[in-house]
């Protein structure tokens, strides 16, 4: 590793550790590990003891492996990313997230103060991530984690949102300039904004950390 790259990964740890220190304080479990095949490690064991499992539409996790990991398990998958669905049988598959066994997502910011911020087009995660699941993971690249909740908010309009939508192939003025105007075109995916002040009442959570740059 170069020495610039060190230090990079230095920075991003004590930012962890903040952040790890202010999200167990707020409720929520949470844990830094340096590599995403650490997180998939530590998900699989985590979780190993429920069957049925949703996802969000999220890079993230998709980028662990652990889709395919809890497949090779047997286990019950309910992702709306699959191809050839109806448009029924995609409505039905995000209603099934919001009720299965453990749900997983990713953010698109977490505050080094331990808030952590969603904003959705259709409100499947920002629902299951909250209330339905009895787990709930969230995996975030430290590429995430900004250093308090205005700083998120902003991270969201001006990094995660238009990024999103060009992935996405959106016809919105950010996928097309890289900047958010508010937009009311019926492509906006920004339409539901969730932040996790605190670990919802009944909701168990837990947030993995992973010293890399992952998702949007």
């Amino acid at each position: 590793m170069k020495m610039k790259d060190t230090h990079h990964a230095w920075l991003w740890q004590k930012l962890a550790e903040k952040c790890v220190r202010n999200l167990t304080k707020h409720g929520f479990e949470a844990n830094f590990v340096s590599s995403s095949e650490q997180a998939c490690s530590m998900i699989l064991d985590m979780v190993s003891d429920y069957e049925s499992f949703g996802f969000g539409g999220s890079d993230t996790t998709r980028a662990l492996g652990i889709i395919e990991a809890l497949r090779s398990r047997g286990k019950t998958i309910y992702d709306h990313w699959q191809s050839d669905l109806t448009r029924e049988d995609d409505l039905d598959i995000r209603l099934d997230q919001g009720r299965c066994d453990c749900f997983f997502c990713s953010a698109n910011a977490i505050s080094a103060t331990g808030e952590i911020v969603n904003v959705d087009g259709i409100g499947n995660r920002t629902n299951a991530m909250t209330f339905g699941p009895k787990k709930v993971v969230i995996v975030a690249g430290m590429n995430k984690v900004t250093q308090d909740i205005d700083s998120a908010l902003r991270r969201v309009r001006e990094i995660a949102a238009p990024m999103r939508a060009k992935s996405l192939g959106m016809e919105t003025p950010c996928a097309e300039t890289g900047i958010c105007s508010d937009c009311n075109v019926p492509q906006r995916i920004c339409r539901v904004t969730a932040i996790l002040h605190r670990k919802p009442m009944l909701t168990d959570i837990s947030v993995i950390l992973v010293g890399q740059a992952l998702g949007f």
